[in-house]
C-alpha cells in the first residue's frame, strides 16, 4: 500500500450539508400520558389487581422507558398490577433472557421502569382470521387480564400501507415470538405483508385482551414529538394518522442519484434493516417494497454500532464492508434474524476489504465512467441521522438552490489514516 495513501486514490473535493427541518418541538412526556390517560381509560374498565402486559420492543426509541414507566404507573394508580414484556419477535437471539438483555440495553429495567419484567419465547395458537392467517400470541400477554402496547410508528422498511411500523405490527409479529414472526414472513413470499400484517392485528385485536396502544411520534433529530393512546377500536385509525405524519418527518437523502453511498455505521438500532430501505431506496428481501428513488448505485458500509449487539441484518444491502465489520458479526443472532425474516438475502456478507482505501478503490471500478468531478459521491453517520451529511462537488450546484439544504463553502477531502482508515467527519 502506498505511503502517501490519500494521494494514491483520486477523489472529488468534498463539501459538508446540513439539511434544514421544520422540526416538532419536544414532547412533555408526562404531560401527554396524563392528558391521553384521562381521554381514554373511562370506558377500559381495568378491574381491581388486573394483571397487564406492557409489551416493549427492541428498537432504539427516544423516551422509551420514561414512558414505559409513565403507563406503568398510570396503570398501578388504576388498580392493576403492571408487569413488562418484550415484544419483538426473534429478536435478542430468540431466547427470553435474550430478550431482557436487549431491553436492558434500551434503559427498560425493573428499576428504570418500576415493574418487573418477564419473558417467554412460547406463544398460544389463538385460530385463524377470516383470511386464513394463523394467530399467534406471546403465552404470557394471553394470560394476562389486560396487554398494553408502546411503540414509536414509522414507514416500514419492507411495505407500504395504511399502517406499518407500530402498535399493529408489534401486535402481530412482536408478540408473535419467534414462530408468529417467522411464519408471517414466510408467507410474505405469496402474499402481501401488509395484508398479512393488518388483518392478523385486527384478528388479534377482537381475539385477545388488548386494552390500548401507545403510538410514539419521533422528529427528524428522534425526538418524541407526539404521543397518542388508542382502545381496540380506534387503534388502527390513530395509528394512520400518526404514520402520515411519520412520512412527512421521514429525513432522506437531497439528491435522488447517488453513484456511491458511504454509510459510517448499521445496526437493527438504527433500522430494522440494518440500513433503512426508505432512506437507500434499495431492499434486499425478495418481498419488499420496491422505490423509484433514490437510485443509489454503490453502498460501502464501514461499521456495526454497539447497540446492534452483533446483528448485521440487512448487510446484505451493501455492495462493500471492512473487515472490522464483518469480525464483530454475532453470526448466530444474524442467521435467526435472517431466517426468522424470511430474508436470507439480508445476510449475505458484500465484498470484504481490510481498509476504506481498497474499500473505495474496488468501489469506484463499479459505477459508471465518469472523471473525478463527476462522480457523485455522498457520505453518511448512519440512515437515521440525516441533518449533516458530505456530498461530493458533482451535486453542489445543485443543493445551493435548495431551499431546505445549506451548503458549507469550505472545501474538503476525504482522509486517511495510516492503515487506510477514513478519519470520519461525523466523530467530534
Amino acid at each position: 500500500m502506498p505511503t502517501n495513501i490519500s494521494n494514491a486514490l483520486t477523489l472529488p473535493p468534498m463539501f459538508m450539508v446540513r439539511q434544514n427541518f421544520e422540526v416538532p418541538p419536544q414532547l412533555d412526556i408526562e404531560a401527554a400520558v396524563d392528558a391521553e390517560w384521562d381521554r381514554l381509560t373511562a370506558p377500559l374498565g381495568i378491574s381491581s389487581a388486573a394483571r397487564v402486559a406492557v409489551g416493549v420492543g427492541s428498537r432504539g426509541i427516544d423516551n422509551l422507558a420514561r414512558v414505559t414507566r409513565k403507563v406503568v404507573e398510570k396503570l398501578r394508580l388504576a388498580g392493576a398490577e403492571p408487569f413488562v414484556i418484550p415484544a419483538m419477535g426473534s429478536h435478542g437471539g430468540a431466547s427470553a433472557a435474550g430478550q431482557i438483555e436487549v431491553l436492558a440495553e434500551r434503559g427498560v429495567t425493573e428499576q428504570s421502569v418500576g415493574a418487573p419484567i418477564d419473558a417467554t419465547m412460547e406463544t398460544v395458537y389463538l385460530g385463524t382470521s377470516e383470511e386464513g392467517i394463523p394467530l399467534f400470541l406471546d403465552r404470557l400477554a394471553h394470560e394476562a387480564d389486560g396487554i398494553v402496547l408502546i411503540n414509536r410508528v414509522k414507514p416500514h422498511t419492507n411495505f407500504i400501507g395504511a399502517t406499518e411500523s407500530g402498535v399493529m405490527k408489534m401486535l402481530a409479529i412482536g408478540l408473535g415470538n419467534q414462530k408468529g414472526a417467522e411464519h408471517y414472513h414466510r408467507l410474505s413470499l405469496v402474499r402481501s405483508q401488509y395484508e398479512i400484517i393488518s388483518t392478523a392485528a385486527r384478528a388479534l385485536l377482537a381475539r385477545s385482551k388488548f386494552l390500548f396502544g401507545v403510538a410514539l411520534l419521533e422528529n427528524q433529530y428522534h425526538q418524541t414529538c407526539s404521543l397518542k393512546m388508542a382502545d381496540s377500536a380506534h387503534i388502527e385509525q390513530v395509528e394512520s394518522a400518526v404514520l402520515e405524519q411519520a412520512r412527512i418527518l421521514l429525513p432522506g437523502l437531497p439528491v435522488d442519484q447517488v453513484d456511491l453511498l458511504i454509510v459510517d455505521e448499521m445496526g437493527k438500532d438504527i433500522s430494522g434493516e440494518g440500513i433503512d430501505p426508505n432512506v437507500v431506496g434499495r431492499d434486499c428481501c425478495s418481498y419488499g417494497a420496491r422505490r423509484d428513488t433514490p437510485c443509489v448505485t454503490r453502498i460501502l458500509v464501514r461499521d456495526l454500532t454497539e447497540a446492534t449487539m452483533g446483528s448485521a441484518l440487512g448487510i446484505g444491502q451493501a455492495d462493500f464492508t471492512l473487515k472490522r465489520l464483518v469480525e464483530k458479526i454475532d453470526v448466530e443472532a444474524t442467521a435467526i434474524n435472517c431466517l426468522t425474516s424470511c430474508c436470507p438475502e439480508a445476510g449475505r456478507v458484500p465484498l470484504t476489504y481490510d481498509n476504506d482505501h481498497q474499500a473505495l478503490s474496488a468501489a469506484l471500478t463499479t459505477i459508471r465512467p465518469s472523471q473525478p468531478d463527476e462522480i457523485g459521491i455522498l457520505y453518511i453517520k448512519n440512515t437515521l441521522e440525516l441533518s449533516r451529511m458530505m456530498v461530493s462537488q458533482a451535486y453542489t450546484e445543485q443543493l445551493e438552490s435548495n431551499p431546505d439544504v445549506v451548503v458549507e463553502a469550505v472545501e474538503k477531502r476525504l482522509e486517511f489514516d495510516n492503515e487506510g482508515m477514513l478519519k470520519s467527519p461525523f466523530v467530534s
